[in-house]
């Protein structure tokens, strides 16, 4: 049998970034002769086994037929006559579908190195329509190679907007729609994978809460760039330079779902969108099973997002409110999650990117002034339960005072 490294490993040498995982293809081998050498099974619906002692993942050479609709829907055949270039026809795109030997020489049957020059993320063959998974993924890699200058070709997005217009996106399990957009909300440019998806059609289908944005006028006084889509965008891009939190992304992405539903007699004013945000990601989180963590963290900013941005206004008893509402005082990892994705969406609008934001760090030293409380001699004096509970905020209270006394005056608010 005769072993080669594939897929992402090749084209990461190629484009000198440092590859990930290594993966394997097993040509002229049979499953029971893996097994007998020690490899492990662990494929249920493709022939993949891990390495005895790599732990690295070989796969026999396989092809796939198109049986049923939906991107499991495959009859597979992974017979040891199977030969290399039959198994890298059936990748998605051409970078991904190379292969290097024992001695290092690049097999390369579909121009994937032709691609990688001209920066083209370009389908294999036509068997891309056949799992609708593809678009997702076409995207993702889009946002993922953006910043060295990667496009869709052509005519790989035109192919892509005929499989969204054929329903198929439809067939997909929420699991793997969520799994993608995890992976795209990790890359260095997010927002493109939402892009890539709005253009053949897709945002609408998977994400029509954030498709819904487009076009929603706000006021030009505190967003330069007017739609709330474009704002959306500018603000998910921003939150991906202040943090490598995909909670933190997540939330940056969710915190204006309400603007598309407001009222048209109320625009280009938003008020009360908070809360209509607040529905709206719970609808989302439940069709694509979005982990409790990503919802509660998107909540919470879209709830007090607006709050937030006028914290040089807020009153200490206000602050202390709004920093036990957000549960700051048990989970400060999280209230600092939340500051950063409020600071997206102040600075994620045309020509504010630069700006600074105060009110963050204000919220930072209340919240260190209001830690500083404690019980102490609170019980001694006989105070229990909500009599406890009273004092210490009233402690909290002139704790955030003091620690904010002559600063907030000199704070613009957005």
């Amino acid at each position: 049998m005769d072993v080669y490294l594939v897929g992402g490993a090749v084209r990461d040498e190629l484009l000198d970034i440092e590859p990930g995982e290594c993966d394997w293809v097993v040509v002229g081998a049979t499953a029971e002769a893996l097994l007998k050498q020690g490899f492990r099974q662990v494929g249920r619906d493709f022939p993949v086994f891990l390495h005895p002692d790599s732990n690295e993942e070989h796969a026999l050479a396989r092809t796939e037929r198109k049986v049923a609709p939906g991107h499991t829907g495959f009859a597979v055949d992974a017979s040891p006559d199977v030969t290399l270039e039959q198994d890298l026809a059936r990748r998605d795109l051409t970078i991904n579908a190379m292969a290097k030997d024992a001695d290092g020489r690049i097999i390369d049957p579909w121009g994937g190195r032709k691609d990688i020059a001209d920066r083209q993320l370009r389908h294999v063959s036509d068997a891309f329509r056949e799992d609708p998974l593809r678009v997702l993924r076409t995207a993702r890699f889009a946002a993922r190679f953006h910043d060295l200058g990667f496009e869709v070709a052509a005519e790989t997005m035109q192919t892509m907007t005929e499989i969204v217009a054929a329903d198929e996106l439809e067939t997909l399990p929420a699991e793997r729609l969520w799994q993608e957009t995890l992976k795209a909300l990790k890359t260095r440019r997010p927002e493109v994978y939402f892009e890539v998806l709005r253009e053949c059609g897709a945002l609408a289908r998977v994400f029509p809460e954030i498709e819904n944005l487009y076009g929603v006028p706000q006021p030009k006084r505190w967003h330069p760039e007017i739609d709330s889509g474009v704002h959306t965008m500018m603000a998910l891009a921003l939150s991906a330079s202040l943090s490598d939190s995909s909670e933190v992304r997540f939330a940056v992405l969710t915190h204006d779902l309400g603007k598309a539903t407001t009222p048209k007699w109320m625009l280009p004013g938003h008020r009360g969108h908070g809360e209509r945000s607040v529905g709206l990601i719970r609808d989302l989180a439940a069709r694509l099973r979005v982990p409790r963590s990503y919802q509660a963290l998107a909540e919470l900013v879209a709830r007090h997002h607006g709050v937030v941005h006028r914290a040089a206004e807020l009153r200490p008893r206000t602050i202390v409110g709004l920093l036990t509402d957000v549960d700051a005082f048990r989970r400060p990892d999280r209230f600092e999650k939340f500051l950063l994705a409020c600071e997206a969406d102040a600075r994620g609008r045309a020509g504010l990117e630069e700006r600074p934001y105060p009110q963050a760090d204000l919220l930072r030293r209340a919240l260190d002034a209001a830690r500083e409380v404690s019980a102490d001699g609170l019980r001694d004096n006989g105070l229990d339960g909500e009599e406890l509970g009273e004092a210490i905020r009233v402690r909290r209270i002139h704790a955030v005072r003091e620690a904010l006394r002559g600063e907030r005056g000199e704070m613009r608010t957005v």
